[in-house]
């Protein structure tokens, strides 16, 4: 593999004054990821850019990231955080907007028990700001948020989203889940993540078990999929970087040259624009 672009990497300071996640119960996530170490993780694999992507539900850290980002040209941009139902989300995206490395946003939907929570009134004040300013949004959902995610890309078509690790279904995944997917496939401007699927599977299951899947996600999005490492979360699942590019190697092994590449690479330059 040539010209890998990595598009959901993080890193963290454990000692930072906004860090929440990873905690002490986390085990082997729970120490301070930068961006030295994730060179390291990565050994030789020809990554030629990163694109990082939030971690904690504080300003602060879109901060600290986009400084991060601003001093490594490895670095193509970073995905943030801003709290979109907040009063003053419009004037705090502006203001992030005119930083050049901000990609987009990332909401941490996952995490909130309403799970229409994207559609709220409250919430599209901050939506209309990422649309004006040329932003995309990181779709953390999971697999009961799909079917508002696809009302959610109906009401904001211009608004480029990205599906993050294929929306954490529990492998081999279910016929909700396969609807769900396929529908929003159907909608342009939603992409999707081929990342994150390892720690979603059951401890000591083998990886090539993903292969439906995995073929599923690139027959639905086709050009529209991005790979991503989700390190060093992967870890969680006792992989290493090697590990989970051998496993995409594998269950790809049928894509000819130029899909791969799309795969590894072009699709994030596309979806994120750099």
């Amino acid at each position: 593999m040539t010209g890998i672009v990595d598009a959901h990497v993080h890193v963290w300071r454990i000692d930072a004054p906004f860090h929440g996640w990873p905690a002490a119960s986390d085990g082997v996530l729970y120490r301070s990821h930068g961006l030295a170490d994730a060179r390291a993780a990565m050994g030789d694999a020809p990554v030629e850019r990163v694109v990082l992507v939030q971690a904690q539900t504080d300003d602060r850290e879109t901060d600290w990231l986009l400084d991060l980002a601003e001093g490594d040209p490895w670095v193509a941009g970073v995905v943030g955080w801003v709290a979109l139902d907040s009063s003053d989300a419009s004037t705090r995206i502006a203001a992030l907007a005119k930083r050049p490395k901000l990609l987009g946003l990332r909401p941490m939907v996952q995490a909130i028990a309403d799970t229409d929570w994207l559609l709220r009134g409250d919430v599209a004040r901050g939506v209309a700001a990422m649309v004006a300013n040329g932003l995309r949004l990181d779709a953390l959902v999971q697999p009961r948020h799909l079917r508002m995610l696809a009302t959610f890309a109906d009401h904001w078509p211009d608004l480029p989203i990205v599906i993050d690790h294929a929306a954490k279904p529990v492998p081999p995944g279910d016929t909700d889940w396969d609807a769900g997917m396929a529908a929003l496939a159907g909608r342009p401007s939603v992409w999707c993540k081929l990342s994150g699927l390892r720690t979603e599977q059951a401890a000591e299951a083998d990886p090539l078990a993903l292969g439906g899947m995995v073929e599923r996600l690139l027959g639905w999005f086709g050009e529209r999929v991005l790979w991503g490492s989700d390190w060093p979360v992967l870890s969680a699942a006792g992989d290493d970087y090697g590990d989970w590019l051998a496993t995409t190697r594998a269950l790809t092994a049928g894509l000819p040259d130029d899909a791969r590449a799309r795969l590894m690479g072009g699709a994030a330059r596309a979806f994120y624009g750099f």
